[in-house]
């Protein structure tokens, strides 16, 4: 799969459409950053946008994944198994979600732990002084983590729920 080709035929249809990165981002539910991104080859659209893509531009889906024109439009077997695939992805982002929630469940009560130690002054104790360190060891590894993976995601899960909202809606 070439991203350059992919992202110039996309960038094809969209001026056949005569519309600006601004108004199909709009349209799709997405920044006009992502749609420069997938046209520029940097990165690409989620499956469900794909197969909106490809209704919209009135193409296939393996026309969009090839880069180029073939003829027939997508037929149902192949939209419905893209949505398959397209609810098994969302599926696998509800469960990052999930996990994000209790790692950053478990970052809070660290933090509470290190606080009431720090206010009630037990640091003075060698064992409390080691938990805690470990507390804030762990609030820290949260803090990080939490950053990594909710810069990246944060932003495609709150658009494939807009996504869905607007297809089921």
């Amino acid at each position: 799969m070439d991203q350059q080709k992919i992202g110039c035929f996309l960038k094809q249809l969209r001026k056949e459409k005569t519309m600006t990165q601004e108004q199909l981002a709009e349209k799709l539910g997405v920044s006009n950053r992502s749609i420069s991104r997938w046209e520029n080859g940097t990165t690409m659209p989620d499956f469900d946008l794909l197969i909106e893509l490809a209704k919209y531009y009135d193409v296939e889906m393996e026309e969009l994944l090839n880069g180029e024109r073939k003829g027939d439009h997508m037929n149902h077997e192949t939209e419905e198994m893209m949505l398959k695939i397209a609810d098994y992805n969302n599926n696998e982002r509800r469960i990052l979600t999930r996990r994000l929630f209790w790692i950053f469940t478990a970052g809070l009560i660290a933090f509470c732990v290190y606080m009431i130690s720090d206010i009630m002054g037990l640091a003075e104790i060698e064992m409390y002084a080691r938990i805690e360190d470990f507390a804030l060891g762990i609030v820290l590894g949260v803090l990080i983590v939490g950053m990594i993976f909710s810069s990246r995601y944060a932003m495609k899960i709150r658009a494939m729920k807009k996504r869905l909202l607007h297809r089921n809606g």
